[in-house]
């Protein structure tokens, strides 16, 4: 991985910010910036088990997803503060010892350079796997050089057309780099594998069915079970009008059941396994407060 803070190419976007002098596209400087660090209760049952995931929440994102529930810290004015690498280990070892299921690494790509000092600080040191949770958003270079510190995957698959990922996320390129990222985080992590009901290695891959999109949420599935049958899916339902600022009135509503039940049967029509979600899923509840 090629990484130089004075023309930072980490992402797809290959933008080329001086982040010793100010910030990237993503909104990152030269320096981590987490927004929160918690025990999360509301990801995919393998993951949260019991104890909950020991979530660390990065500011800033790569994406401009207009319907984005953590749009404060992405993109807003609540992006966290500065950790050194140190301080992360700390933090980890701590929800470690608070009994997290595993290190949940929430949209961490523009900080890989920071994450890869602290994960060969603390992974000798851990028990539990590590989390990238991930937009999907992400360079191949940069996803191999974290091979053997990540054990579980987690990204996102948003969109199948280069027409809604420019429209809702400013990103046309996003199905091809997506598909591209995925099939390195297969390719580190093989086959999904379960102990005692824990998720302990493999890439579950998660899609949020959106407003009048469920037609390519469908042929979603079908290229996961094409290209990618060693992962698990993660059909969300959690999709918040509340948080809609793409101006398009269409995601001014919830996912209808009709909506979301055609994404679902095509995941089972593929023989894909995996996760649901309710229909009060889409709540803003679930979300976490930025202090």
């Amino acid at each position: 991985m090629r990484y130089d803070p004075k023309h930072c190419t980490l992402c797809p976007r290959a933008c080329g910010a001086d982040r010793t002098a100010g910030v990237g596209f993503c909104g990152a400087g030269d320096n981590a910036t987490v927004a929160k660090i918690m025990l999360h209760r509301f990801e995919e049952p393998p993951l949260s088990g019991t104890r909950g995931s020991g979530a660390f929440f990065f500011g800033g994102c790569a994406l401009r997803c207009g319907y984005c529930q953590n749009a404060p810290i992405s993109h807003g004015e609540r992006r966290g503060k500065t950790v050194t690498t140190h301080e992360l280990a700390i933090a980890a070892l701590r929800l470690q010892d608070e009994g997290a299921h595993n290190i949940d690494l929430i949209t961490a790509a523009h900080f890989v350079p920071y994450l890869l000092p602290f994960l060969q600080e603390v992974k000798p040191k851990l028990h539990i796997p590590v989390v990238y949770n991930s937009s999907g958003y992400e360079r191949v270079e940069t996803l191999r050089a974290l091979e053997g510190l990540v054990d579980i995957y987690l990204p996102d698959y948003k969109y199948i057309s280069a027409a809604a990922a420019l429209r809702y996320s400013q990103a046309e390129d996003y199905p091809r780099v997506a598909h591209a990222a995925i099939a390195e985080m297969v390719r580190q992590t093989g086959e999904y594998r379960e102990k005692e009901g824990i998720a302990v290695r493999g890439t579950v891959i998660r899609h949020l069915v959106l407003p009048s999109l469920s037609q390519d949420g469908a042929e979603i599935m079908r290229t996961i079970a094409r290209d990618f049958p060693a992962a698990r899916v993660s059909v969300l339902r959690q999709y918040t009008p509340a948080f809609n600022r793409t101006g398009d009135k269409a995601f001014d509503r919830r996912v209808t059941s009709m909506e979301y039940n055609r994404v679902l049967h095509a995941a089972a029509e593929c023989g894909l396994q995996g996760f649901g979600q309710e229909r009060d899923s889409a709540d803003a509840k679930y979300t976490p407060e930025w202090e």
